[in-house]
This record gives C-alpha cells, sequence and structure tokens, in this order.
C-alpha cells in the first residue's frame, strides 16, 4: 500500500512541477483580502453592496457561501477544505493568474495582477461566465436562508454599459435566468434536509453533489448564450479551448466529482496559464509546460470526438455514470483522462461500453 502512494506521490508531482499556480498559502489567491462577513461591507443603512467587478468582492462571495455551506458539508468527508464549493474560488484564482480577467482589447488595464485592488473586465468572456458562477449562487444562498436570518438586503453593482447584460438582485436573476437560480436554491434548500436525514453518509455526498453539478450545469447554460458575444474579440485557439472548457464540465458532472480544495487543485493547475494566441498549436506550444500542453490536447480531442460522432461521446459517458460505484469509477477515469499523458484516449469508447453493459 505504501509502495503505490509513494508512486500516486511522484505522479502528482510531476503533474505540478511546471503546472500553474492558483492558491497561495494553502488558500486561493487574494484570499486574506476577502471577507467573510456581509455586515464587513458598504452601503446605507439596511443595504450591503457588492461590486462583483472587483477581484476581492467578488472572491468574498464565495468566502460567504463556503462559511455559510460548511455546517452542512459533514459528508463530504474528514480534514478542512472538503466542501466541493472551494471548486469555485480556485476557477477565479486560475483566471486572474492565467490573465483571462482582463479586456482582451486591451483598452484597459482591468484583470491585471500587481495590487490589492484588481477590477474585473467586463468585456471579458471568461468573466461574464464566472458572474453566472459567482453572483448567482450567491443571490440563490440569500433566497434559500443559507446565510442566516435578519441579513440586510444586498444590492450587486453592474458598470453602466453592461448592466443589461447582468442580473443584479434575486428577483432579476430569477426572471432572468430562471432555470439557473432555481437549480441553486434547491441545492442550499437541500443542503440542510440532506444533512440532517436518516440517510448514510455516502448517499448524502451523492446527492449533494449531484444538486451542485446540475446548479454549476445550468449556470454554464446561460453564461454560454448570455456571454456569447464577448467571445468574438479572442483567438480562434482560445475560443475553442474555452467551448471545450465548457463542455467538459458534463463530464465532471457525471461523476458527481467532489471539487474540495485539493481536489480542484489537482485538476486546475494543468490548465494553460495565459490566454491562447492566433499562432498557437496544441500540443506544441513552446512556452506552456508539457502538463498544459497535454491538457489542451485532451480538451480539443474530447470536443472533436464528441462533435465527430454526433455527442455520443457526452451520452455514452453521461449513461454509464449510472450509480455511486459507476461514478467512483468514472472519477478515475477522468483522472487517467486529464492527468496522465500515456492513457491512450480512444480506449473511452470501450471503457465506457463495458460501463454501461454493466448497469
Amino acid at each position: 500500500m505504501l509502495f503505490f502512494r509513494w508512486i500516486a506521490t511522484l505522479a502528482l508531482l510531476a503533474v505540478l512541477c511546471g503546472a500553474a499556480v492558483v492558491t497561495e498559502n494553502g488558500l486561493p489567491i487574494l484570499w486574506e483580502k476577502t471577507s467573510g462577513l456581509l455586515s464587513d461591507r458598504p452601503g446605507s443603512v439596511g443595504i450591503v453592496t457588492l461590486d462583483p467587478w472587483d477581484y476581492s468582492q467578488r472572491m468574498s462571495m464565495y468566502r460567504l457561501l463556503i462559511n455559510a455551506s460548511d455546517p452542512y458539508m459533514s459528508s463530504m468527508g474528514q480534514g478542512t477544505n472538503q466542501n466541493p464549493l472551494w471548486g469555485l474560488p480556485l476557477q477565479l484564482s486560475w483566471k486572474l493568474r492565467s490573465g483571462r480577467l482582463v479586456d482582451p482589447t486591451g483598452a484597459d488595464s482591468c484583470g491585471k495582477e500587481g495590487s490589492d485592488l484588481v477590477c474585473i473586465a467586463p468585456s471579458s468572456w471568461w468573466a461574464c461566465v464566472n458572474y453566472h458562477l459567482s453572483v448567482i449562487p450567491f443571490l440563490a444562498a440569500l433566497e434559500a436562508g443559507v446565510m442566516g436570518d435578519g441579513l440586510p438586503q444586498v444590492e450587486i453593482q453592474a458598470p453602466a454599459d453592461v448592466a443589461k447584460d447582468y442580473c443584479t438582485s434575486i428577483n432579476t436573476c430569477s426572471s432572468k435566468h430562471a432555470d439557473a437560480m432555481a437549480r441553486w436554491v434547491t441545492f442550499f434548500q437541500s443542503l440542510k434536509t440532506l444533512s440532517a436525514s436518516d440517510a448514510s453518509e455516502d448517499e448524502k455526498k451523492d446527492q449533494i453533489l449531484g444538486l451542485m453539478w446540475a446548479a454549476e450545469l445550468a449556470s454554464l447554460s446561460t453564461a454560454s448564450n448570455t456571454c456569447a458575444e464577448r467571445q468574438k474579440q479572442y483567438s480562434r485557439p482560445e475560443v475553442s479551448f474555452g467551448e471545450s472548457w465548457i463542455g467538459s464540465a458534463q463530464y465532471v458532472a457525471a461523476t458527481h466529482f467532489l471539487s474540495s480544495m485539493e481536489n480542484s487543485e489537482l485538476f486546475m493547475t494543468p490548465l494553460p496559464g495565459r490566454v491562447l494566441l492566433e499562432s498557437d498549436k496544441p500540443p506544441n506550444i513552446a512556452d506552456l509546460s508539457a502538463e498544459e500542453n497535454h491538457t489542451l490536447y485532451v480538451f480539443s480531442w474530447i470536443n472533436s470526438a464528441n462533435k465527430w460522432f454526433g455527442g455520443s461521446l457526452t451520452t455514452m459517458w453521461q449513461r454509464a455514470m449510472c450509480s455511486q460505484s459507476a461514478r467512483k469509477k468514472g472519477h478515475g477515469l477522468l483522472q487517467d483522462v486529464a492527468l496522465n499523458p500515456r492513457f491512450a484516449l480512444a480506449r473511452i469508447f470501450s471503457i465506457l461500453g463495458e460501463m454501461i453493459s454493466s448497469c
């Protein structure tokens, strides 16, 4: 057993060497600049104002979500930072560190690291997508009562020139993005009932993760439509990667992946550490690491294979994840696909076929 753990540790170190950094001191980037209390935010009497175009304030929304949901997450396992919502702030960290919160036109300096106060460019496609994975869950948690009782009213700010593109309150988000809001509200409401139920810890964990990923997929679906116009400012390789990145959520969600701090960091560190250029041809990009090139190759292969077979790869994957035990195997397969350069991707179809036949 110790031998296999040693091999696993070496494999992990091999992946992390030369990969992107998405944490500082074991926490998301600039986490120390965030607030864990709504009362710390400015605003008039009885009203709290939050600006999601300020990086630290958007990250603060995640801190508030994690703090509020932690009491209901004991089924996720022993140890700290097991809350599956950790995957969201780590995504934002990667987008900051890789330059994906920057204005793709170069018109302003928002999204660039270098100071404690980092603005987020409203013209960034990645920032737009993340808005639907931060503001909508945050407002849904308020609506579900997870944050507590007697809280002040929350006002979400939006730059005047793009205000029409974004919902900024519980009512407007529920009206404009009904499915995403409803699924996030259901997730947060279910945390209370599931955590107090008589189900086994494994059953609670599986159900909670299933509801969370259904909500994330709804946010991504909404974002795909709302943010589409902003993709026109990016190179073809970056657009292709962005589409593959959104599509990959279908595979991760089907396994009910536990996106804890450790698990999320493992899968995010090999993501490309910069915005892709028109001249980039993965997996042969000289200034990116072997791990980053491998990730881009995997994303491209899966996206192409799925399109070539009319979406059947995604369908097969989802059908194969038919039980808790199957989803556990799927998690292992996901790790092989994403992190093992020697894994033959063409084997996926036969493996999934075998899994489906045993469902």
